[in-house]
């Protein structure tokens, strides 16, 4: 059976921050529009990864020609909601050379003494390039809103100033795929029990995962916020179901995927005479 044959409906109207959208209704173990299981969706997301690969291709020899598009994969969900996995088992697919990988971290005191869009403008991507953000722009309205790291007031403006920001880069070109990772609080307790559990991955558990996970209401809350007020025509949320990791793998592959279609990118048309060089290349 072939990738297409397992999808039985378009996933992004599930998926999709719409109107009347509430966090705490979705479901974080569903496998929306995809009629089979894990062992069909890793074989699925196998084909897709050559499908991938193929579209990436033709966003960056599209950008050697003068195409000015890109695309912005923007991933956030709580720890171990699976972003990492996303990241090696889907945008690892692609070329290396036309991909921008960025995981933003705390702050460091430079990026303080800016506003906090400064560091993120540094990272978007150039024409022709997928870009990742491994967290985004949008822990300044999460973390900062729910460990209160600015004043209230601050929070507020910082919705509006992200819309702006997204609108330019839409306008600039580059379309942009953000991505909430959706995982339950049952799931992230038997994860984090699972990196205690085995000594090879004690250097992926930090101590504080479990002080974030005692504020789960306030950043489940914090994250409605941000979907009712930055999920946009231009700039849509989607939200991943990722109690299931082959699923949420193949969710995300199939938005880019979808995105990059959208853009309907062909090959560049040669800019010399091809049976010339063929001429010359069979003399030499």
């Amino acid at each position: 059976m072939g990738r297409e044959s397992f999808w039985t409906t378009e996933p992004d109207e599930f998926l999709r921050v719409g109107d009347g959208f509430v966090l705490a209704d979705q479901p974080t173990d569903a496998h929306f529009g995809f009629d089979a299981g894990k062992a069909e969706g890793k074989e699925a997301l196998a084909e897709g990864a050559e499908i991938l690969g193929d579209l990436q291709e033709r966003l960056f020899a599209a950008g050697t020609v003068g195409e000015r598009r890109s695309v912005l994969l923007v991933l956030q969900g709580m720890d171990t909601a699976g972003k990492g996995g996303i990241v090696a088992h889907v945008v690892g697919a692609v070329d290396p050379a036309g991909a921008h990988y960025t995981g933003f971290k705390k702050p460091t005191p430079e990026e303080l003494a800016h506003d906090f869009l400064w560091r993120v403008a540094k990272e978007t991507p150039a024409v022709g390039h997928l870009g990742v953000f491994d967290r985004s722009h949008y822990e300044d309205v999460l973390i900062g809103r729910v460990r209160q790291l600015a004043p209230p007031e601050e929070i507020e403006r910082r919705y509006s100033a992200i819309n702006d920001f997204e609108k330019e880069l839409e306008f600039a070109g580059t379309t942009i795929v953000k991505v909430m990772l959706n995982i339950s609080k049952h799931e992230q307790r038997s994860r984090l029990a699972d990196r205690l559990d085995r000594p090879e991955k004690h250097w992926k558990f930090n101590p504080a995962d479990i002080d974030e996970r005692e504020l789960w209401d306030e950043y489940q809350d914090a994250y409605q916020i941000v979907f009712d007020r930055t999920s946009t025509e231009y700039a849509p949320w989607y939200v991943v179901p990722a109690d299931r990791k082959w699923y949420a793998r193949l969710a995300v592959q199939h938005l880019l995927i979808r995105a990059l279609e959208t853009l309907d990118l062909g090959w560049p048309e040669a800019t010399f005479d091809v049976e010339a060089q063929k001429a010359r290349l069979a003399a030499s």
